[in-house]
């Protein structure tokens, strides 16, 4: 898409801007269905004014307006080009990433299309990409560190990122199994009561895990990869006494262990393997009292070389928009009142 003069002089103080969609781009992928795409551009920039007649899209607004206005049909054409479809939620991410580097607030100098067009894995008809700047910055510190926490968020894509580049390993060669694991908090009294096996008491665990990985592999070949030991799903107190070599490892609902778990898990890397640790610290189910390995780890490790803390937050929020908004009010109200999850740090529920 180019930016082009126009002979047509915006009143005083408003910039214009004209575009050309080329013509092998059919109008509705810049668009979107019933102009969903255009709406949600308008509504990124309500005090502008866009008109679209046949391929050509003008905007006339703030300058600053403008001009991001034209870098976000740039950087869907980026996109386009590669054959990956925009979505509403590709477009607000997009609108979101080149605000925040034009209001100084990044850190970074990635563009959207970097960040939206980088394919980890594609598994049985769909490919498992970030969709975030920050989700981008995490699997790109999977590549470069061998321990890599991922903190943030229900939803962010900590554990299915992790998931995908631990598959995405194997099938490179890059490792010779992978292994998962989580801490069963509740491993005590309350699963003694529940009827079945020692396996199937622990399942329910461990089910979050069968199910990204059901996305990942051909469902089929599952059974055969755990029988093989190429794949391990186990909980954490099957990791003791261990040296995990040639393998990609992840530790998660990681803010479920205690700080002598943590030590124990992390001592557990070999030669040649990957580990990634992944928590929310605002979803502590531990017992009362009880410290957070992973909150703890944070002020140990930090700055360790090889080691990596990515932080991720409710912008980075991949489920409903809603999802982001409930965790945006909980840090609010926690902040408001000195809680944690709308609850006393105690455990008890506050009361006014």
């Amino acid at each position: 898409m180019t930016q082009t003069p126009t002979a047509h002089t915006p009143a005083q103080g408003k910039a214009r801007a004209e575009f050309t969609v080329p013509a092998q781009h059919p109008m509705v992928t810049v668009l979107g269905s019933g102009d969903s795409l255009l709406r949600v551009i308008e509504k990124a920039f309500p005090a502008a004014d866009i008109h679209v007649r046949g391929n050509e899209i003008s905007a006339v607004g703030d300058p600053k307006d403008v001009a991001l206005i034209s870098r976000v049909f740039d950087e869907m054409m980026l996109v386009l080009r590669t054959g990956q479809p925009m979505t509403e939620d590709a477009v607000e991410r997009s609108i979101a990433m080149l605000k925040a580097s034009e209001n100084g607030t990044s850190d970074g100098q990635e563009t959207p299309a970097e960040v939206l067009t980088q394919n980890i894995l594609s598994s049985r008809g769909r490919t498992i990409r970030p969709k975030t700047l920050n989700q981008k910055r995490y699997v790109d510190a999977i590549d470069k560190h061998t321990v890599v926490f991922g903190i943030g968020p229900a939803g962010t894509g900590k554990t299915y990122l992790a998931m995908a580049k631990a598959v995405q390993a194997l099938h490179s060669k890059q490792v010779n199994r992978i292994i998962l694991t989580r801490p069963a908090v509740e491993a005590g009294e309350r699963l003694g009561f529940l009827p079945g096996t020692l396996y199937e008491k622990i399942d329910p665990y461990l089910r979050p895990l069968y199910d990204a990985l059901h996305d990942m592999l051909d469902p089929d070949s599952i059974p055969r990869l755990m029988a093989a030991g190429t794949i391990e799903v186990a909980p954490l107190a099957y990791m003791r006494g261990r040296t995990l070599n040639d393998a990609f490892i992840i530790l998660d609902e990681a803010q479920n262990t205690s700080p002598e778990q943590m030590k124990m898990f992390l001592t557990r890397l070999g030669f040649d393997s990957k580990i990634v640790i992944t928590g929310d610290v605002t979803q502590v189910d531990l017992p009362s009292g009880t410290k957070s390995g992973l909150r703890q780890v944070q002020d140990i490790l930090e700055g360790l070389d090889d080691v990596h803390f990515s932080r991720l937050s409710s912008q980075d929020v991949v489920r409903h928009k809603l999802v982001g908004r409930i965790v945006d009010a909980y840090e609010k109200y926690d902040s408001q009142h000195g809680t944690e999850n709308g609850t006393h740090k105690g455990g008890r529920t506050k009361r006014k």
